[in-house]
């Protein structure tokens, strides 16, 4: 968003502070409310405990597709959601295992998991190339990316930040398990819809944090260099018969690290 005048601003906050507020009424409404009350529902009204649980995973899906018909596009996670609820369908009329169908999550988060490490030495890391999916391409702030991508402090930022991320949605996959095997039915699905985005905030927070730790490092370095050049051409200026010798281009790359 350009800060740059108060009138932009204005104008700019709405529409993002209401773009936040139906995200976040689609989440709570499709992802975690709908489903653990029909699952109520069901049960009350005698279905089966993995029939209650595969017809409440209809209002996940739901979500998601409205989700893509808004906004023209199916994101990753949106991707994620799809295959959880497909996998734990089939699962559970295959098995009548009601522990399998809460255990479905676990499988394209592990996925996830498993694709954010091996990205990492990929030539564009996964959580880069989401990044600037999420960020536009085409956009001033995903142009700045794809010119910040040739400074290799810049590159190990995603690097980190992908093998945390696959590292963290490993273990949440993990977890999903542990408690679908060893809690009550009813326990195990609010946690299944609840722990992602628990999960989600926590590696979200450590990435801002992360990044901003970061860009903080890489403008030290940029000051530091400035101040070495600074002195370097004033003693060349100083001595006789030398005359200054200008800045290397080469030093503005610590500038650019975030």
């Amino acid at each position: 968003m350009d800060a740059r005048h108060d009138a932009g601003r204005t104008g700019g906050n709405t529409p993002a502070k209401g773009g936040r507020i139906r995200s976040i009424a689609m989440i709570a409404i499709f992802d975690v409310g709908a489903p653990l009350a029909a699952y109520s529902l069901l049960r009350s009204a005698g279905m089966s405990v993995v029939t209650a649980l595969v017809l409440s995973g209809v209002f996940p899906a739901l979500g998601v597709t409205i989700g893509v018909i808004r906004n023209r596009r199916l994101d990753v996670f949106g991707v994620l959601v799809l295959a959880g609820i497909v996998v734990g369908t089939i699962l559970g009329l295959v098995s009548h295992s009601a522990r399998l169908v809460l255990a479905e999550g676990s499988v394209p988060t592990a996925v996830f998991g498993f694709a954010c490490l091996g990205s990492v030495r990929a030539r564009r890391p996964l959580m880069f190339s989401l990044a600037l999916e999420f960020t536009g391409p085409d956009t001033a702030g995903g142009r700045e990316m794809t010119r910040l991508w040739q400074y290799e402090g810049y590159r190990r930022v995603f690097r980190v930040i992908s093998s945390v991320w696959g590292i963290g949605f490993l273990l949440e996959a993990a977890l999903r398990i542990v408690i679908a095997y060893n809690t009550s039915t009813g326990t195990a699905l609010a946690s299944s819809k609840v722990t992602p985005f628990i999960w989600l905030a926590i590696l979200s927070a450590w990435t801002v944090a992360y990044g901003a730790h970061q860009k903080k490092k890489g403008e030290r370095l940029a000051a530091a260099a400035a101040a070495g050049e600074a002195a370097a051409a004033a003693a060349a200026g100083a001595a006789p018969g030398t005359s200054q010798v200008p800045p290397s281009p080469q030093t503005s790359g610590p500038t650019d690290l975030t």
